[in-house]
């Protein structure tokens, strides 16, 4: 079951790294914390602690995956500033957007986030 907030595991898995690949470990841990803090603060609306009395929904599993997603955009985009990735020389490169409507989808952000009543 996955739980708040994703791990390095999780995200590796995700990847189809091993688990035992500790190659890019700090890199990943960075988005991966980046990418928590995020969601955390667009989705203010998640109970992010397991306080039982808080009436706020805790995080779903599309919340989890949705962030595990987001660190791995965020860790392919660093290699890419101009927003084009090299995928070796018989296939040129290939443009990463600066967004994903997936992501956003399972995150509820962007045009995918409800209505908000302040």
């Amino acid at each position: 079951m996955m739980s708040w907030p994703p791990t390095l595991v999780e995200l590796k898995l995700d990847k189809k790294l091993e688990p035992t690949d500790d190659r890019d470990d700090e890199l990943l841990q960075t988005q991966l914390d980046a990418a928590v803090a995020f969601v955390e603060r667009v989705r203010s609306d998640i109970d992010y602690t397991e306080d039982v009395l808080d009436p706020r929904p805790k995080p779903g599993p599309d919340l989890v995956l949705g962030t595990i997603r987001l660190a791995e955009r965020w860790y392919t985009r660093r290699r890419s500033p101009d927003a084009l990735v090299t995928m070796g020389p018989e296939l040129g490169s290939a443009r990463v957007p600066s967004f994903d409507p997936d992501i956003e989808r399972l995150l509820g952000i962007g045009k995918y986030r409800g209505p908000v009543f302040a």
